[in-house]
């Protein structure tokens, strides 16, 4: 029995880096077509040129932001005349923490915390642009988070036209997008459209042989052989099919080797796999929940507060019970609504009858959006 368990310094893991979220694999199958693509779309950068403005559209998990990451890290071991810069919009989503981001990549830390303004961060960016001669290709993750208070139309008019106040500086644009839902084409005004003028990329939910053979390699890569049975793998593809996102079965692959570890185990079981889906298929709910301003905090909890389960919920109501914690008014109420839907933490939807009633249901377990709230 002894030689089954794991010793105090052994592990499961050959290397745990490739379950992280972030890690970039060497060997980045099915989506070819759209890598391809976006080198088209960037490759007058490479010759001093503007790039091509592109939308990656696609749902959670489909490749997005690998596919820029890996293309990113190419430009960056080939040449030095571009510039590209990921961006975050999760994390900065405001105009002057998107520039900030710029500016430290460019200049290797970011601006004074305070008494700096707007236009002083972007005449240091342009000078930096000018005097080293280079272009620059800034790609916007999860960009629909912009889409509210404006912001992307500040960011892209900022980025888009700034040829217009620093003659000689081009940039180009990257906007990736997990809602399916959202339209650019009317979510900017005019005097943004008609310099973005953007070319989309679809990135497609992987098949169920997609993401098996996706999850194979990563298991190949980080795990020692024989730790994960056959039988045990095809549990982690169908969770993984399950929940709809590829990112959940890796972090879905990670707990439940640890599991298995904390069992002092060199096998892991269905347990172990059943226990970390169990957290894993929270994964999109932490993210989003970590990515939110206090008063949008304030507005969730009300609404799992106020939820009874699976039953919808009328808008105008749950703003009366909104109100009695959160301070704010009906106009910026909506705004968080939408962008709850749109972040994918709920459902709103329009019911006629006496007038058109916005109805709202959570996408989760309320008990477990307040746990995530903290």
């Amino acid at each position: 029995m002894k030689k089954n368990l794991l010793m105090w310094d052994e592990t499961l893991f050959r290397d745990p880096e490739v379950f992280e979220i972030d890690y970039v694999p060497e060997q980045f199958n099915h989506r070819e077509s759209q890598i391809r693509e976006l080198a088209f779309q960037i490759h007058p950068g490479l010759r001093g040129g503007r790039p091509l403005n592109t939308i990656c559209r696609g749902l959670p998990g489909t490749g997005k932001t690998t596919s820029v990451r890996k293309i990113f890290s190419e430009i960056e071991e080939n040449t030095k005349k571009l510039v590209p810069i990921y961006i975050n919009c999760q994390i900065d989503n405001t105009k002057f923490a998107i520039f900030s981001q710029i500016y430290r990549r460019l200049s290797g830390h970011l601006p004074p915390a305070s008494g700096t303004s707007f236009k002083q961060v972007f005449d240091a960016i342009a000078r930096m642009l000018l005097k080293e001669e280079v272009v620059l290709l800034v790609a916007l993750d999860d960009a629909n988070y912009l889409l509210y208070e404006n912001e992307m139309n500040r960011v892209l008019y900022s980025l888009l036209r700034s040829h217009e106040a620093y003659p000689g500086t081009r940039i180009g644009v990257i906007v990736i997008i997990s809602d399916m839902d959202v339209d650019l084409s009317q979510a900017v005004d005019a005097r943004v459209s008609s310099v973005f003028r953007p070319s989309e990329v679809y990135f497609p939910p992987y098949s169920e042989d997609e993401v098996r053979e996706i999850v194979r390699e990563r298991v190949l890569q980080g795990l020692y052989p024989g730790c994960l049975p056959e039988e045990m793998f095809s549990l982690v593809v169908e969770q993984t099919q399950k929940s709809g996102d590829l990112r959940v079965g890796i972090d879905l692959l990670k707990r439940a080797t640890l599991n298995a570890e904390r069992r002092a185990s060199r096998v892991i079981e269905r347990d172990d796999i059943c226990q970390a889906y169990d957290v894993s298929k929270y994964l999109h709910l932490s993210f989003s929940v970590k990515s939110l301003k206090d008063e949008e905090k304030g507005v969730l909890r009300a609404l799992a507060n106020h939820s009874t389960g699976d039953s919808e919920m009328n808008a105008g109501e749950v703003f009366r019970a909104v109100k009695e914690t959160v301070p704010i008014g009906y106009t910026r109420y909506y705004e968080i609504i939408r962008k709850f839907d749109a972040m994918r933490l709920i459902n709103l939807h329009y019911r006629d009858g006496k007038g058109r009633t916005r109805v709202i249901s959570l996408r989760y377990d309320p008990a477990k959006i307040i746990n995530y709230l903290g």
